[in-house]
């Protein structure tokens, strides 16, 4: 059991790598936007990867065992770790990566070393695959969000329940995306061990497991542990690599990813178009990566294709092209070393002697009948002897020596993380106490601006309160002088001495051209003038063609002047002043609704 389990690593840290990394295509934009808690999206995506695995993976593994049918436990382990490592390395050199094409680049390796023939085939199906998941992917997310964006505008939900509805589109679509992503790539994981696993059917009743169910359950649960242990940080910083993504685009990238991902592992579905007539669809593991970028692609060029970084599409197209090459060169030389070092049977074809023994003469088939016997007997002997308790050292000699390199990846990968997060930490900080010394900075300026403000204001209610007794002044003076001159015609009616009705009309000549002549009159419209300067060329440049006087009449209605009061002020009668009232609406084309004094005070 611990050497199955040991085989079984290499398939279980690529189910981990596959889980880190490509659970970020599903809950990445969720997350890294808050709209849903990372703890929430890990339990969806866990859960539904393990169903997915086990309920629909087995379609798409039946297409890479026509690829290449990995015989034995050593050369299935092989492969499984050769696709992990190009996995693992390529993503901690920041390069595009598809768990797809490196077990597939893998399993061509272990066909080139053991001499078997690749299916042409099935590769040529594989390949159209990786071309036409991107391009579905595209056309899915296209068409999407153009119905997505046209629901949103029909609706015209609140703002509230606009998100409240975009985050469970995102969970719904999220655990859907997790489903499609058991279903075919768990095939990736485990598929090239289903020819040398065996375990025994379990049957409860009201559920059925396989073989092959059982060990996609396993995979299943390898990629829960990367999604739960290891994808928050890419989760936290994915989404705007190749375009800016809003929530409502991410819905519809996730959801056109899932699509594409259950398309290409339904069983069901390609059983149900093939019975129609119709060309069946390739049961074939899809990257999920190229799908979601095919979908990025689809929104960026309905929307014009501007925001699309085709710097960024040019190396990921690039890591898509290396990713297979360097899979299946390591698996060769994994197997050599495996098979030749450690004499393990990686499933490689016995090379036979019987065309050399049919090209001799006759008379030297004793002889060479003979020869062949003792060597045989030889070899039988030396198998015996490692069957006997030799290979058993060689198996911990390899465990240990592979036990030992996956420490030292991992010790070095938990080093080169530690750094980067200490880093990142610190970095964090400097920007912490830059964003500190700046918000302080901007707070001294705020309450500088605060009490420049406050004097300001003081200075403005002082010069308000000051125009205010000036004009009260003026009127109370005006008043006075109205009554004094009706007072002295009143005395003036009562007498009848020609020469004092005479001295009392010369008085109120007097106090007439002292009215004309008002100096406080003429301050009090200075200090108008000059407090309302700002008012009054706000008005001239929005309604040109008034007169001073008209601009002067604002300023006075500005101060919640009555009629009377202005007339005061102005040295003219009421009726003057309600007539230029009138002419003052005319021009500022003010509804006869609307107040005149509110208009010009909320100007």
């Amino acid at each position: 059991m611990i050497t199955l389990l040991f085989f079984l690593s290499s398939g279980l840290f690529l189910g981990w790598s596959l889980g880190a990394n490509d659970a970020a295509n599903i809950f990445g934009t969720a997350v890294g936007s808050r709209m849903v808690k990372f703890r929430q999206a890990a339990v969806i995506a866990s859960v539904f990867v393990i169903l997915g695995a086990v309920i629909q993976g087995a379609g798409a593994s039946e297409t890479l065992g026509k690829l290449g049918s990995v015989s034995t436990l050593a050369a299935a382990f092989t492969v499984a770790l050769s696709a992990a490592v190009t996995v693992y390395w390529m993503t901690r050199l920041k390069l595009p990566v598809s768990t797809s094409q490196s077990i597939v680049g893998a399993i061509i390796g272990w066909n080139l070393y053991t001499n078997n023939p690749t299916d042409a085939d099935t590769l040529l199906k594989i390949l159209t695959t990786w071309v036409s998941g991107p391009i579905l992917g595209a056309v899915f997310a296209a068409i999407l969000y153009f119905f997505f964006k046209k629901l949103l505008e029909n609706l015209k939900f609140h703002i509230l329940y606009r998100d409240l509805t975009i985050r469970w589109g995102l969970i719904i679509v999220g655990g859907f995306g997790a489903y499609s992503l058991g279903a075919n790539n768990i095939a990736n994981v485990m598929g090239v061990f289903t020819t040398s696993v065996h375990f025994p059917a379990i049957n409860l009743g009201f559920i059925h497991l396989s073989s092959t169910q059982q060990l996609f359950g396993i995979g299943g649960i390898a990629i829960a542990i990367g999604i739960i242990t290891y994808s928050k940080r890419v989760m936290e910083t994915v989404g705007n690599t190749l375009m800016p993504l809003t929530s409502e685009a991410a819905i519809v990238v996730v959801l056109s990813q899932a699509l594409v991902l259950f398309l290409f592992s339904s069983q069901s579905l390609s059983d149900f178009l093939h019975s129609l007539g119709l060309p069946a669809i390739p049961l074939v593991p899809v990257s999920s990566s190229q799908v979601v970028i095919g979908s990025i692609i689809g929104i960026g060029m309905l929307k014009g294709g501007k925001q699309i970084k085709y710097k960024v599409l040019g190396s990921i197209s690039i890591g898509w092209i290396a990713t297979p090459i360097i899979a299946g060169l390591i698996s060769f030389f994994l197997l050599f070393f495996i098979h030749n070092v450690f004499r393990q049977d990686v499933g490689a074809q016995k090379i036979t002697q019987t065309s050399q023994v049919q090209n001799i003469p006759p008379a030297n088939n004793q002889l060479i009948s003979d020869t062949v016997n003792i060597n045989r007997t030889s070899t039988n002997n030396y198998v015996s002897d490692m069957a006997s308790g030799s290979i058993e050292n060689y198996l911990w000699v390899v465990i240990a020596i592979l036990l030992l390199f996956i420490s030292l990846i991992i010790y070095l990968a938990i080093r080169k993380a530690n750094r980067r997060n200490q880093a990142h930490q610190q970095k964090i900080r400097e920007l912490e106490e830059e964003a500190v010394l700046k918000i302080e900075t901007i707070e001294k300026e705020l309450e500088s601006y605060r009490n420049d403000q406050e004097g300001l204001d003081k200075e403005l209610k002082y010069r308000q309160n000051e125009m205010v007794t000036m004009a009260m002044n003026i009127i109370r003076k005006y008043e006075f002088v109205a009554q004094l001159k009706e007072d002295i015609n009143k005395i003036k009616k009562e007498i009848n001495d020609n020469e004092t009705r005479q001295a009392l009309n010369k008085i109120i000549l007097k106090i007439n051209q002292n009215l004309l002549n008002d100096r406080d009159r003429e301050v009090f419209q200075m200090h108008l003038e000059d407090h309302n300067s700002n008012f009054m060329h706000r008005l001239n440049e929005a309604y040109q063609g008034l007169t001073d006087n008209e601009k002067r009449l604002a300023a006075l209605l500005r101060m919640n002047l009555s009629s009377k009061e202005i007339a005061s002020i102005l040295n003219i009668s009421p009726k003057s002043v309600e007539m230029n009232r009138y002419r003052l609406r005319k021009k500022l084309q003010i509804p006869p609704k609307q107040n005149l004094t509110d208009f010009i005070r909320n100007f």
